[in-house]
């Protein structure tokens, strides 16, 4: 049986690729490293290497127990927009390490921009969907769309009203090729421990603060 010969590739991997793969993703060196060789030198395919990694280890952890974490805070620049957020993790440990206080002023930060009224789309309130969808096929119809497709528009408009209102849903503000639950995901590849935002609150100047949580939707409904 012969001996296998190595892909050149595989084993040109410079140090400087693993750099930017790791400013890019935060992963670790010899997770980057992996993903490279494992897509032979290809930046953007290493990057979905790390993505679908991250997302399997968050399935495996989904089920466990989350109740340490800490508070993230943002002030954006001239004191007009506050926000406090819960991020949530397993140990104590790992709530104070640099990382992940900083994840949690990069999602604070976040929903200072981009103001989300839910964390997930399962906090959506049937009421709400129920709303939407017919306000989308109602203007579906009066643009006189064929009544075949009108199930389909509304479908798509829905999926841009979780983009647009759910914080995972979002791109994520400093790094748009991921989504805020993708870099949720990448965190907990990289720290080990099932990490998630349970609620936030963003306040604003001369406006009712606007809340989003697991259990209770958005005041601003």
């Amino acid at each position: 049986m012969g001996t296998m010969t190595p892909n050149p590739e595989q084993t040109a991997i410079s140090a400087q690729q693993v750099k930017e793969l790791r400013d890019r993703t935060g992963a670790g060196f010899m997770a980057c490293r992996s993903a490279l060789t494992e897509a032979n030198g290809d930046f953007e395919q290493a990057v979905q290497v790390l993505r679908k990694r991250g997302q399997a280890i968050a399935q495996k952890k989904a089920g466990r127990e989350a109740t340490e974490g800490s508070m993230g805070s943002y002030v954006h620049a001239g004191g007009k927009i506050g926000v406090l957020v819960e991020v949530n993790c397993e140990t104590d440990f790992v709530a104070r390490t640099d990382e992940f206080q900083q994840l949690c002023h990069d999602v604070a930060m976040h929903i200072a921009a981009l103001d989300p009224r839910f964390v997930r789309r399962e906090d959506v309130t049937e009421k709400i969907l129920e709303r939407e969808r017919e306000v989308y096929r109602e203007q579906a119809r009066t643009s006189g769309r064929p009544e075949k497709f009108l199930d389909q528009i509304v479908s798509g408009k829905m999926d841009k009203f979780y983009e647009e209102n759910c914080l995972y849903e979002q791109r994520f503000i400093k790094d748009e090729a991921v989504t805020v639950r993708e870099l949720i995901e990448q965190a907990v590849a990289r720290l080990g421990e099932k990490v998630s935002v349970r609620r936030f609150v963003r306040f604003k100047v001369g406006e009712e603060a606007a809340a989003g949580a697991p259990v209770a939707p958005s005041p601003a409904q």
